[in-house]
């Protein structure tokens, strides 16, 4: 074999072997390592940088409530018109996600997950003071959006009574339902975020179709929430106490232990051994 074929031969392979790393899923502790770096560049900004992200992301989940709304006037009433119009959902999540702005419930697991490591009383202060911040943030801007859409004429008339109706589903279930339901919409959030580092150009695909999922599944999200509760509280029609403990805790509980406590703790319980074996 000539220098030259032993040369193209290697050239093949290298490139074969390339290919394959490329091809090869990521471990899971190689995902845990980009999120929770990713979680330690969250926790290190500033309180300005975290509540004008946030601000966004509340302005901006609105949109979710907006394209629902938007395809329930225009679609037939057809037994498979629910499927279609929850499309509409992932809108918000699409902005706010590929976006890369603070939403509260994506922190559930990216500032968690750091926190697992260094288990520090400085570490868990820092996870407090970023949930807080970028929580508030995101309501302020939920019912930015929700004044605009009650108090302006920045969208037809004929969608208002659909955002309503909307609103009144979401908020109106009962205190341990919305509870309840707020756990898997919690679990999938953070789903989304720990398979994002996998999914590379098919992360627009991955987040239409898992919160999708959520609206589907009329599971409870406490920044979408805030939209619709936001909207009918601006409208008169819903008292800040039944708003408060009837919807809005239970709901931020419910994500909290379904990001948190279920998906985080599990997700943390399959990287641990490589991860203290690191250390």
């Amino acid at each position: 074999m000539t220098p030259q074929n032993t040369h193209t031969r290697n050239m093949r392979r290298q490139a074969e072997e390339q290919s394959v790393e490329e091809a090869a899923a990521l471990s899971p502790h190689i995902i845990y390592e980009v999120i929770r770096r990713d979680g330690e560049e969250e926790l290190l900004r500033t309180k300005r940088s975290l509540f004008w992200s946030g601000i966004a992301a509340g302005i901006l989940i609105s949109l979710s409530v907006l394209g629902e709304a938007i395809f329930r006037i225009y679609l037939p009433d057809a037994p498979w018109r629910h499927l279609v119009e929850n499309l509409g959902y992932s809108l918000g999540f699409l902005a706010v996600i590929m976006g890369r702005m603070q939403l509260f419930t994506e922190n559930t697991i990216t500032t968690v997950l750091p926190i697992m490591r260094q288990k520090t009383l400085v570490a868990f202060g820092c996870m407090l003071r970023l949930w807080g911040f970028v929580l508030g943030a995101n309501v302020l801007g939920a019912f930015a959006a929700a004044a605009q859409f009650v108090y302006t004429p920045a969208i037809s008339p004929d969608i208002l009574p659909a955002i309503i109706s909307l609103s009144e589903h979401a908020t109106g279930m009962l205190v341990m339902e919305s509870f309840w339901r707020a756990i898997p919409a919690g679990i999938i959030v953070a789903l989304i975020v720990w398979m994002l580092p996998q999914a590379a150009e098919a992360g627009f695909l991955l987040i239409m179709a898992f919160t999708w999922l959520i609206a589907a599944g009329d599971f409870t999200h406490v920044v979408a929430g805030s939209v619709e509760m936001a909207v009918l509280m601006l409208q008169g029609s819903l008292g800040l106490g039944d708003a408060v403990a009837g919807f809005f805790l239970p709901v931020l509980a419910g994500n909290i232990i379904g990001g948190t406590l279920i998906f985080t703790l599990a997700a943390w319980g399959q990287v641990r051994d490589e991860v203290e074996g690191d250390e």
